[in-house]
């Protein structure tokens, strides 16, 4: 698949303007050239949060990935070859959405769009 797969933060910062978002991310995620991806576990983890009041995002699950789509990025499924890596990660990380995030990179070979210096640790290719 190659590209760039991003965290879920670094997706409602994109979708929200935050100023949080590195000036490399943004240019990465807004080159038309590049292949820009978003899995639905950033779906799952966004509806998560908001619904127990760690997160607030103007809309809802639906609204996130249809931003995604109307901005050209493409929605990753999960794959039974992500839950085999998954499987094989060693515990840096304990967040299983961030985790699950780093298999899915790992086994479709794109670059983590992330400020996780947890996710950063995994031997997987990022960038921020």
């Amino acid at each position: 698949m190659n590209g760039y797969l991003l965290d879920t933060h670094a997706a409602i910062w994109f979708f929200t303007g935050d100023t949080m978002l590195s000036p490399t991310a943004k240019q990465t995620i807004r080159e038309r050239t590049n292949r820009i991806y978003l899995s639905v576990i950033s779906a799952w983890e966004l509806t998560i949060k908001i619904s127990i009041g760690k997160l607030r995002f103007p809309g809802d699950a639906a609204g996130f990935m249809q931003f995604a789509q109307d901005n050209d990025i493409a929605i990753v499924p999960v794959e039974t070859a992500h839950l085999t890596i998954l499987k094989e990660l060693p515990l840096i990380h304990r967040d299983p959405f961030d985790r699950l995030l780093v298999a899915t990179a790992i086994s479709e070979k794109m670059t983590i769009i992330t400020a996780d210096m947890n996710i950063a640790r995994y031997d997987a290719p990022h960038i921020w």
